[in-house]
Protein backbone atom coordinates (compact mmCIF):
# COMPACT_ATOMS: atom_id res chain seq x y z
CA UNK A 1 0.00 0.00 0.00
CA UNK A 2 1.43 3.30 -0.80
CA UNK A 3 1.60 5.56 1.80
CA UNK A 4 0.54 8.98 -0.22
CA UNK A 5 -3.23 7.70 0.01
CA UNK A 6 -4.00 7.85 3.77
CA UNK A 7 -1.45 10.60 4.24
CA UNK A 8 -3.58 12.88 1.47
CA UNK A 9 -6.39 11.76 2.80
CA UNK A 10 -5.34 12.99 6.73
CA UNK A 11 -3.89 15.95 5.29
CA UNK A 12 -7.82 17.13 3.52
CA UNK A 13 -9.66 15.73 7.45
CA UNK A 14 -7.56 18.00 9.05
CA UNK A 15 -7.55 21.08 6.43
CA UNK A 16 -11.54 20.71 7.04
CA UNK A 17 -11.07 20.53 10.66
CA UNK A 18 -9.04 23.82 11.05
CA UNK A 19 -11.59 25.35 8.97
CA UNK A 20 -14.55 23.93 11.01
CA UNK A 21 -12.46 25.73 14.40
CA UNK A 22 -11.75 28.62 12.58
CA UNK A 23 -14.95 29.92 10.51
CA UNK A 24 -17.40 28.19 13.14
CA UNK A 25 -19.33 29.88 15.56
CA UNK A 26 -21.44 27.05 16.99
CA UNK A 27 -19.58 25.12 19.91
CA UNK A 28 -20.69 21.92 18.74
CA UNK A 29 -19.56 22.11 15.73
CA UNK A 30 -16.41 23.15 16.91
CA UNK A 31 -15.97 19.96 18.75
CA UNK A 32 -17.06 17.86 15.85
CA UNK A 33 -13.96 19.85 13.67
CA UNK A 34 -11.68 18.94 16.62
CA UNK A 35 -12.50 15.34 16.29
CA UNK A 36 -11.88 15.26 12.36
CA UNK A 37 -8.43 16.86 13.28
CA UNK A 38 -8.18 13.63 15.97
CA UNK A 39 -9.45 11.28 13.19
CA UNK A 40 -6.79 12.66 10.51
CA UNK A 41 -3.87 12.30 13.58
CA UNK A 42 -5.54 8.32 14.01
CA UNK A 43 -4.99 7.74 10.49
CA UNK A 44 -1.11 8.75 10.04
CA UNK A 45 -0.61 7.03 12.83
CA UNK A 46 -1.80 3.81 11.38
CA UNK A 47 -0.51 4.65 7.90
CA UNK A 48 2.76 5.27 9.18
CA UNK A 49 3.27 2.22 11.66
CA UNK A 50 1.55 -0.20 8.81
CA UNK A 51 4.59 1.52 6.55
CA UNK A 52 7.08 0.45 8.90
CA UNK A 53 6.07 -2.51 9.76
CA UNK A 54 6.51 -1.79 13.62
CA UNK A 55 6.24 -5.26 15.85
CA UNK A 56 5.25 -3.45 18.49
CA UNK A 57 2.49 -1.63 16.66
CA UNK A 58 3.41 1.74 18.46
CA UNK A 59 1.24 3.38 16.14
CA UNK A 60 -1.84 1.41 16.40
CA UNK A 61 -1.28 2.00 20.36
CA UNK A 62 -1.43 5.51 20.08
CA UNK A 63 -4.21 5.34 18.13
CA UNK A 64 -6.21 4.00 20.70
CA UNK A 65 -4.52 6.15 23.46
CA UNK A 66 -5.84 9.47 21.30
CA UNK A 67 -9.55 7.98 20.69
CA UNK A 68 -9.72 7.08 24.30
CA UNK A 69 -9.16 11.16 24.82
CA UNK A 70 -11.01 12.42 22.43
CA UNK A 71 -13.76 10.26 24.09
CA UNK A 72 -13.58 11.74 27.49
CA UNK A 73 -12.67 15.36 25.65
CA UNK A 74 -16.01 15.31 24.15
CA UNK A 75 -17.74 14.44 26.83
CA UNK A 76 -16.74 16.95 28.81
CA UNK A 77 -17.04 19.30 26.50
CA UNK A 78 -20.58 18.52 25.54
CA UNK A 79 -21.15 18.98 29.40
CA UNK A 80 -19.37 21.97 29.58
CA UNK A 81 -21.56 22.98 26.59
CA UNK A 82 -24.80 22.10 28.15
CA UNK A 83 -23.92 23.82 31.09
CA UNK A 84 -22.93 27.23 29.35
CA UNK A 85 -26.26 26.93 27.17
CA UNK A 86 -28.40 26.86 29.75
CA UNK A 87 -26.82 29.54 31.56
CA UNK A 88 -26.71 31.60 29.17
CA UNK A 89 -28.96 30.64 26.33
CA UNK A 90 -26.66 30.84 23.65
CA UNK A 91 -23.85 28.44 21.90
CA UNK A 92 -22.69 31.04 19.67
CA UNK A 93 -18.39 31.15 20.55
CA UNK A 94 -18.45 34.95 19.56
CA UNK A 95 -20.74 35.71 22.31
CA UNK A 96 -19.28 33.21 25.18
CA UNK A 97 -16.02 35.40 25.26
CA UNK A 98 -16.73 37.41 27.80
CA UNK A 99 -16.58 36.68 31.59
CA UNK A 100 -19.32 38.57 32.49
CA UNK A 101 -22.62 36.96 34.17
CA UNK A 102 -25.89 38.37 32.85
CA UNK A 103 -28.45 36.86 35.51
CA UNK A 104 -31.51 38.25 37.18
CA UNK A 105 -30.20 38.44 40.52
CA UNK A 106 -27.22 39.84 39.69
CA UNK A 107 -26.75 44.19 40.53
CA UNK A 108 -25.63 45.60 37.37
CA UNK A 109 -24.56 49.60 36.92
CA UNK A 110 -27.93 50.24 35.12
CA UNK A 111 -30.34 48.71 37.49
CA UNK A 112 -28.78 51.10 40.40
CA UNK A 113 -29.02 54.32 38.55
CA UNK A 114 -32.68 52.97 37.63
CA UNK A 115 -33.61 52.72 41.02
CA UNK A 116 -31.97 56.06 41.72
CA UNK A 117 -33.64 57.62 38.90
CA UNK A 118 -37.09 56.19 39.95
CA UNK A 119 -37.17 56.75 43.67
CA UNK A 120 -36.40 60.05 42.94
CA UNK A 121 -33.39 62.90 43.92
CA UNK A 122 -31.92 62.54 47.81
CA UNK A 123 -33.53 59.21 48.17
CA UNK A 124 -32.29 55.97 48.98
CA UNK A 125 -33.64 52.99 46.61
CA UNK A 126 -36.54 52.45 49.10
CA UNK A 127 -37.79 55.97 49.29
CA UNK A 128 -36.51 57.10 52.38
CA UNK A 129 -34.29 60.14 52.52
CA UNK A 130 -30.61 59.28 52.15
CA UNK A 131 -28.80 60.75 55.48
CA UNK A 132 -26.55 62.70 53.75
CA UNK A 133 -28.91 65.36 52.05
CA UNK A 134 -30.25 68.60 52.60
CA UNK A 135 -33.61 69.56 53.43
CA UNK A 136 -33.18 71.65 50.06
CA UNK A 137 -32.99 68.36 48.16
CA UNK A 138 -35.24 66.33 49.97
CA UNK A 139 -37.69 68.84 48.70
CA UNK A 140 -40.80 68.56 51.23
CA UNK A 141 -39.88 66.55 53.76
CA UNK A 142 -41.97 65.52 56.95
CA UNK A 143 -40.81 68.44 59.37
CA UNK A 144 -41.67 71.44 56.75
CA UNK A 145 -44.69 70.99 55.94
CA UNK A 146 -46.93 74.16 54.06
CA UNK A 147 -50.84 75.06 54.38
Amino acid sequence: MHLAYPAVLAVLLFSVGVYGVLARRNVILVLMSVELMLNAVNLNLVAFDVWLRDTLHTGQALTLFVIAVAAAEIGIGLAIVLMVHRDRGTSDVDRLRDLREDRAGAVTEAAVTGAAVAAGPGTASGGTPHPHTSEREQGNSAGRQTA
